[in-house]
């Protein structure tokens, strides 16, 4: 019976077999250039799920002929990397090189990413870290100056459906699997070959003969969004979605705003930004827009979804294609620019209040009339802003 799963089973040996990242891969690209030269260099490979990363750690540390050595942040600790350095510093006696692959490398902390430092600077280690987080948030600057940062782009669905049609030349011995049930596993995939290849597994060990649509979509069931709330899929979603009201584009504007409600965000989350683009962006143009947002906020924490999804919409709707002005922004930033610059500057005493006879004697509230629009000569501002 066989155990290992297909995806680790097709998971490709060279260079040349890595169907996706072209970009990395082709002639004169980084990672050709460092098999050719087999001379391995430190990296952080940073892209979404089931795109390679460990695949290339592993085909890079074949070709140069290191010692790989693979580690998970998420279950590893201190002394685990102890361990590993220790078992470096005895290929480093015997002439070998050791390649230390750290997956989902943003999960350790500052002290345990420091802990690597002095080992890669030294050469003992080349460290290959893989996170499908932002390394510049999540990976200490130390780190990143010691590695190049290369970014693997998600597999397209041509991509995605040449990785299955190669796992089934290869496995699907006695089994017919039609062009429209691999477009279906593609389409569900959201990129990941690991998600792809799994669903394939699933549908051929529940079919004897043809793995027809309506076995693969048992098999596959739904697709759950690839949507982390605290990760960089959250805020490349919401940054869409503000910039399509800004841009006007509405179609635009339902589509990010469906994802966000698909993959379960908060609603109010939703809402707030909403009563916050409606100054930001539209402002004195149309003045209606911010009490529109409060009300739909204000809708979403008394009726909540799924109902106050028509409100969501309603007001997403109407703010992308309100008239846009960024004359109350810029007005608020000149003013706090304004106020940083004289922080302490005394009020002047034509525009102070006068409670008091002493207080009017002085001069405060001098000439000033209680009429609407009245300026006062020197104006409102103290008098060091207005030289």
């Amino acid at each position: 019976m066989q155990r290992t799963p297909l995806a680790e089973r097709m998971r490709p040996k060279t260079l040349d077999e890595v169907i996706g990242q072209r970009h990395l891969l082709d002639g004169g690209e980084i990672l050709r250039q460092i098999v050719k030269n087999k001379e391995p260099v430190s990296l952080i490979l940073w892209g979404p799920p089931g795109t390679g990363k460990t695949t290339l750690a592993r085909i890079i540390a074949t070709e140069v002929a290191a010692e790989f050595i693979e580690i998970s942040a998420v279950t590893s600790g201190k002394k685990d990397v102890e361990r590993v350095i220790e078992h470096a510093r005895q290929n480093w006696n015997l002439q070998l090189r050791t390649i230390l692959f750290v997956d989902e490398i943003h999960r350790f902390n500052k002290a345990q990413q420091d802990a690597f430092l002095p080992h890669v600077e030294s050469g003992l280690i080349t460290l290959i870290g893989a996170t499908t987080e932002n390394p510049s948030f999540e990976v200490i600057t130390p780190l990143l100056s010691r590695t190049r940062v290369l970014v693997l782009s998600q597999l397209t669905k041509h991509e995605i459906i040449d990785i299955l049609e190669r796992a089934v030349a290869t496995e699907a011995t006695s089994q017919h699997v039609p062009a429209e049930s691999l477009d279906y596993i593609a389409e569900l995939s959201g990129g990941d070959a690991r998600v792809a290849l799994g669903n394939l597994e699933l549908a051929l060990s529940m079919s004897k003969k043809d793995v027809s649509l309506d076995v693969v979509k048992i098999a596959a069931q739904k697709r759950l969004p690839g949507y982390d709330k605290k990760g960089d899929m959250h805020y490349d979603v919401v940054s869409a979605f503000i910039k399509s009201m800004r841009g006007g584009d509405t179609t635009a504007t339902l589509y990010y705003l469906s994802r966000m409600l698909d993959a379960g965000e908060d609603a109010k989350f939703i809402a707030r930004r909403m009563v916050v683009f409606a100054s930001e962006d539209i402002g004195l143009s149309g003045n209606g827009a911010l009490s529109l947002a409060v009300a739909t906020f204000q809708a979403v924490e008394r009726v909540g979804l799924p109902e106050a999804t028509y409100n969501l919409y309603h007001c997403a709707v109407a703010l992308a294609r309100s008239e846009k002005s960024r004359e109350i922004t810029d007005l608020m930033h000149d003013a706090q620019s304004l106020s940083k610059r004289f922080p302490d500057s005394p009020v002047p005493l034509r525009v102070r209040n006068a409670p008091t006879k002493l207080m009017k004697d002085l001069g405060y509230g001098k000439n000033y009339q209680w009429k609407a629009g009245h300026k006062p000569e020197k104006g409102f501002l103290p008098d060091d802003i207005n030289k």
